[in-house]
């Protein structure tokens, strides 16, 4: 009996445990039941927040912790959008992406203003405040954006920093009229705001990424670093409030700090998706939900009016600013659709500011009513808005990135029957494992989706339980390593007479097209285990292989510097090395720096102008002079050096001097050895390296890739 009182039905519902598993019951029913209906189940949410919300059946309170997680939501998304963001995608269009910015802030401006005086009447601090609301919005819709591949679309990339661009203008309007009714915007004030946003912006710009460098690589434990990104956030959001503007800003100005620090294809980017898209962001989504009050629209003739324009305002501000942006920057209808559909979503920064101004009284009625800034009938019409422009914004936006998805899917020129890319690693050293299938990932194109391959190898004159025990709990661990990251791995585990026999047969059985080998933290490459190396696996397989010595974390690096030697670029495993250092900096966002002469270097800025990415180039021919790079490297740099077989067209005799080069002059630096693919190396016809059609892509290439190919062949 003393348990069923327990469960009492006392609404709202006060068991904790009660409310929570239902709030994680519609977290887990609405996506299931609104995608067979075609509906966006981030707008299920929102209803569903309605119906169990105050002004539903009141089955949950909108209580204090509702509202932190809710919170916790909408800081989610903004530091998801940051931290997503493609940086030399960024940095090329943010030209764009302020002009954009400027469209959707001054457009609703100019008609709210206009709107507000002429047809509401309203005063010229509320029609201002008003028209603030209509200019700010919440990218509500990102998570379906970014859960359909297109996150990194030039549409998506320029609204998102459009949004920052907006809100923090829009934020300002804020801040300037509680200012103005409080009587305080003098020069002070503005001296005060300027000065603080400045401090503001530099700490989380340039403190934050050199306090998560050094955390990083000092703590691997996946729960503190996950802890430690959330610390970021929140600081970067506490920040922005004692700067003057809303955490919002913070949020996302963090995700751009952290953005080179969190690899895109790493175990801790899969976590920070994961736990936002599963717990706080649908939070935030049921608790603006909870805020909708049907009721309001027929309340009286006013609420219905203003609600009616502040709706048809809205929309038409934020659709004439996407369609503005469609005609200047050339974009299609989809990419409109999406942009549309990410900018007309009014929710937080909108909230915050009518809350503030519904709280600002500016003096009494006759009958003792307090005049507000905002009145009631716009507190109403502002829950009105909020509903409709959520509805409008999920459907446009889940329309524009379904249609860019498929296009893009049927755009992809490729036959089934051609060799897939495939990577092998080969495992036995724990400590390196994490560190080779983060490489694996990050250098893996995004259109493959086979698995990585894990090899262990047991010599087979030593058939010892404990060997086997070693090789088995090596490929667990690599298997582990890669289901952080939603990679499935293939785990080998083969017996031979040696390690060479062992890897080349693999290599051959299972069409291998890339090969990594690790290196032990702290011990360097020595040139018996490069003549080995060359003798054996390199002289029997023709496979891109990457030689790697992880001296840090990888999503730590800096920069990678690329040394290319003479004529690279008439070896046939060319372009195929050369996409799998595009990967990187596409998935970690460093900054690549090209070392070669000057026809290669040619070749890879035409890449670049392509595809941009943050890079620089610096020529570069003389390798007996190898060791002026010594001057250029930093302490969070990692060397790539593109190497050669023997009689190959890149080959030179310097070349074996690199092993006690890296050992001797760069020992506090990762390290990756490339030799590239090449054709008549092994005697299994697994890849006809002599046919032409070899030359189209591997692999389900990208845009990137075919054009590293085309290049290739028109050279």
């Amino acid at each position: 009996m003393l348990a069923f009182n327990i469960y009492e039905m006392t609404l709202p519902l006060e068991n904790p445990v009660l409310k929570f598993l239902i709030i994680l019951l519609i977290i887990l029913i609405a996506p299931i039941l609104l995608n067979k209906l075609k509906i966006p189940h981030l707008l299920g949410l929102i209803i569903a927040g309605a119906i169990i919300g105050p002004h539903g059946f009141f089955l949950i309170e909108r209580d204090s912790g509702i509202i932190l997680s809710g919170t916790a939501g909408l800081l989610y998304i903004m530091f998801l959008a940051g931290l997503e963001i493609d940086l030399a995608e960024f940095k090329k269009n943010s030209g764009k992406s302020l002009i954009f910015g400027m469209y959707t802030f001054l457009i609703p401006m100019i008609l709210g203003i206009v709107v507000g005086i002429w047809v509401l009447k309203y005063s010229i601090p509320t029609s201002v405040l008003l028209a603030s609301m209509f200019a700010s919005h919440t990218l509500i819709a990102y998570p379906i954006i970014s859960k359909l591949g297109i996150a990194k679309n030039k549409a998506v990339n320029i609204t998102v920093g459009g949004t920052m661009i907006t809100d923090t203008l829009a934020l300002l309007v804020l801040a300037v009229i509680v200012g103005m009714t409080a009587g305080e915007v003098n020069t002070a004030f503005w001296v005060r705001l300027s000065v603080s946003l400045i401090v503001f912006a530099s700490i989380v710009m340039l403190v934050f990424p050199l306090i998560a460098r050094w955390f990083f690589k000092k703590y691997e434990d996946s729960v503190l670093q996950y802890i430690f990104v959330l610390v970021m956030v929140f600081m970067g959001s506490v920040l922005a409030e004692i700067a003057g503007v809303e955490a919002i800003i913070g949020a996302f100005l963090s995700g751009l700090a952290l953005n080179r620090l969190i690899p895109h294809t790493s175990a801790l980017m899969n976590r920070v998706e994961f736990v936002g898209n599963a717990i706080f962001i649908p939070f935030f989504l049921i608790g603006v939900g909870m805020l909708i009050d049907y009721r309001a629209f027929f309340m009286d003739i006013e609420t219905i009016k203003v609600g009616t324009i502040m709706v048809v305002v809205a929309t038409l501000a934020k659709f004439l600013a996407a369609w503005l942006a469609q005609k200047t920057f050339g974009f299609s209808v989809d990419q409109r659709r999406l942009i549309f559909g990410l900018s007309n979503a009014q929710a937080a920064a909108t909230l915050a500011a009518v809350l503030v101004g519904y709280n600002i009284i500016l003096g009494e009625n006759p009958d003792g009513t307090p005049i507000r800034l905002l009145s009631e009938s716009v507190l109403n019409g502002t829950i009105v808005m909020i509903l409709v422009t959520c509805t409008i914004a999920t459907f446009q936006a889940q329309k524009g990135a379904k249609n860019l998805a498929l296009k893009e899917a049927s755009e992809e020129d490729y036959d089934d029957q051609e060799i897939q890319e495939k990577i092998l690693i080969p495992v036995s050293n724990p400590e390196t494992i994490d560190e080779m299938i983060n490489l694996a990932v990050t250098i893996k194109s995004k259109k493959n989706k086979s698995p990585l391959h894990a090899l262990s190898i047991i010599d087979s004159n030593n058939m010892d339980g404990t060997a086997e025990k070693s090789a088995k709990k090596a490929l667990n661990m690599a298997s582990i390593s890669g289901a952080a990251t939603d990679i499935m791995v293939n785990e080998l585990l083969r017996y031979d007479v040696n390690i060479v026999n062992g890897i080349s047969n693999v290599v051959k059985e299972h069409r291998i097209s890339d090969l990594i080998l690790g290196l032990h933290k702290q011990k360097n490459i020595s040139d018996a285990f490069l003549g080995s190396l060359t003798e054996g696996i390199l002289s029997k397989t023709n496979t891109t292989t990457l030689i790697y010595k992880p001296y840090q974390p990888f999503g730590t690096i800096r920069r990678h510097l690329i040394i290319v030697p003479e004529n690279a670029e008439n070896e046939i495993g060319f372009p195929f090395w050369l996409l799998k250092v595009w990967n990187i900096a596409r998935n970690s966002s460093a900054k690549l720096v090209f070392y070669g002469t000057e026809s290669v270097l040619n070749i890879i800025k035409e890449i670049q102008t392509s595809h941009p990415i943050q890079s620089e180039f610096i020529h570069f021919d003389d390798w007996d002079d190898f060791l002026i790079l010594s001057r250029d490297i930093q302490p969070n740099d990692n060397l790539i050096i593109l190497m050669s077989r023997k009689d190959k067209p890149s080959f030179h005799t310097h070349m074996l001097k690199i092993p006690s080069y890296l050992g001797k002059y760069f020992p506090k630096n990762s390290f990756i050895m490339i030799y590239p693919m090449q054709q008549g190396v092994a005697e299994s016809n697994m890849m006809d390296l002599t046919n032409p059609t070899f030359l189209e892509p591997l692999v389900k290439l990208d845009e990137i890739g075919k054009t590293i190919i085309k290049l290739f062949k028109g050279k």
